[in-house]
């Protein structure tokens, strides 16, 4: 079957199917993955490099002649002194082997045909402004695009980087970005965690840079990092790699097919982007006219309105989170109940707070409390319903902020009466924290039932509630309700998730 019917064929699952970047914090803004497309990508480099994306010319000349023309070429550079002699490679084994090969295509290692892991360096004093500096954030994933381009005068540095020239591939080592991937198109210097490769016998860098992008090196890459902080494709390793070798006409070939390939790929991602904006746009559109509506028949006829077309509105996980948020909105607004004219007014309930308050204050039991500044009317951002009131949230709670434990503070298994420590949002779990850590240390404990909330850090303002006492970390705080329901106050505080992370 031609990949183009393969993509036409099936547009459908190539573009819609999505997944959602694992990043901190809440939201979907910037989050989400065209994780079909992606997948559409991966699939024209494997048969790329399998040899199934342009048919074979026997009228090539085989890669087995290439091999010996870039073994003389080699033993001619090693005798001019411009290279050094290689120790030799292993021989391939069959294991090693994950396929059959087409016929004049030859298995070798990426040592065999590169000078991978020799390169020259470069001094800030070698270079002028206008010199090219390459940086890993330079370089798009998954696409491998350049998408910025910056001058030494723009990104002065003063160590040594590895210099390149016009035609090297430029491979970054660094997991996770082992699928960054360009040729250069003009000689400068880069990170040395991009390694520079000048491959032999004429062949094509765009063909080893497809090389380097299948799914079958980067996983042979992956497995082969060493490093815990920051984990690297070692040269020893990235020399045995096992690659596969077309004969170079058909190389070339190969390069056009998946350009042409990869630019209709391009050519959907844009459209499936402009959709989802198209569509996130109308939804939040929609729900803003619930948020908006002036009396309950009014927020009955728009909510009639959207559930018409619920199946449609609704189905990424963006336009899900729109929609769980606008309903805390309505809850915080009390648009979503009715209002009961004998419920007592909440001005009686901030009443009976402060007086308990008081009495903590005068029992030792919390710290008296600096007065807060009155609201005014222009941070009021909307009417509340008869009953209701606006308060700060310091009036109706009290505060324990966390303190950071050293590391011979608490252990890793829990001995009589410790207490579980959490350090963030990273242990809250999906309905309540995780524990790794425990200590004996009392400084800072949010009792079972505190709200839980995210002071610093990306995760700012991501909430959980204690499900037991807990020793918390500087990054948390926790929240003690005082005569009010602690889950109408988280729900409150979920609303607010927009304007914690916006400070």
């Amino acid at each position: 079957m031609a990949v183009e019917k393969l993509i036409v064929d099936h547009i459908d699952t190539w573009t819609t199917a999505l997944q959602t970047r694992s990043t901190a914090g809440r939201g979907s803004s910037g989050k989400i993955e065209l994780y079909g497309i992606k997948k559409l990508r991966e699939l024209i480099l494997e048969l790329a490099v399998r040899g199934k994306l342009v048919p074979q010319d026997p009228n090539d000349e085989p890669a087995s002649e290439l091999l010996k023309h870039i073994a003389a070429e080699k033993a001619e550079l090693v005798k001019q002194g411009k290279i050094k002699k290689q120790k030799p490679l292993p021989e391939i084994s069959e294991e090693e082997k994950p396929f059959e090969l087409p016929m004049g295509w030859e298995w070798t290692r990426l040592g065999s045909i590169s000078n991978y892991g020799f390169c020259d360096k470069a001094e800030p004093e070698d270079v002028t402004p206008e010199t090219w500096i390459l940086e890993l954030e330079d370089i798009e994933k998954v696409t491998s695009k350049l998408i910025n381009k910056v001058t030494f005068a723009e990104r002065p540095f003063k160590s040594s980087k590895n210099r390149f020239s016009q035609g090297d591939v430029l491979y970054g080592k660094l997991r996770p970005y082992l699928d960054k991937v360009i040729v250069a198109n003009e000689p400068g210097v880069c990170t040395t965690e991009i390694i520079p490769i000048t491959s032999y016998g004429n062949i094509y860098p765009e063909f080893l840079r497809l090389l380097l992008k299948a799914p079958n090196f980067i996983i042979y890459a992956n497995s082969s990092t060493h490093g815990m902080n920051l984990p690297r494709l070692g040269t020893e390793k990235a020399q045995q790699a096992v690659i596969e070798l077309a004969p170079i006409q058909e190389q070339l070939r190969i390069v056009s097919r998946v350009d042409k390939l990869m630019s209709l790929c391009d050519q959907l991602e844009q459209h499936s982007l402009t959709s989802l904006d198209a569509h996130q746009q109308l939804v939040e559109t929609l729900l803003t006219t619930l948020t908006d509506s002036q009396n309950a028949d009014e927020l009955a006829e728009n909510w009639a309105r959207i559930s018409e077309h619920f199946d449609t509105l609704f189905t990424t996980e963006a336009s899900i989170a729109a929609l769980k948020q606008t309903i805390l909105q309505l809850a915080v607004m009390g648009k979503l109940v009715p209002q009961d004219p004998n419920d007592e007014p909440a001005s009686e309930l901030l009443k009976r707070i402060a007086q308990e308050k008081a009495q903590l204050v005068k029992d030792g039991k919390m710290k008296k409390q600096k007065p807060l500044p009155p609201i005014s009317d222009e941070e009021k951002p909307f009417e509340l319903p008869i009953g209701w009131e606006w308060c700060r949230l310091g009036e109706c709670i009290n505060l324990i902020s966390g303190q950071h434990l050293k590391p011979d503070e608490y252990e890793e298994e829990c001995h009589g009466e410790m207490l579980p420590y959490i350090t963030g949002p990273a242990e809250f779990g999906l309905i309540s924290p995780t524990y790794s850590k425990y200590t004996n240390e009392k400084r800072a404990i949010a009792a079972k039932g505190d709200i839980l909330i995210t002071c610093k850090g990306a995760g700012l303002g991501k909430l959980n509630v204690a499900d037991t006492n807990i020793a918390i970390s500087r990054q948390l705080m926790a929240i003690n309700v005082i005569r009010m329901n602690s889950e109408y106050l988280k729900i409150i505080l979920d609303s607010m998730y927009g304007y914690f992370q916006s400070k």
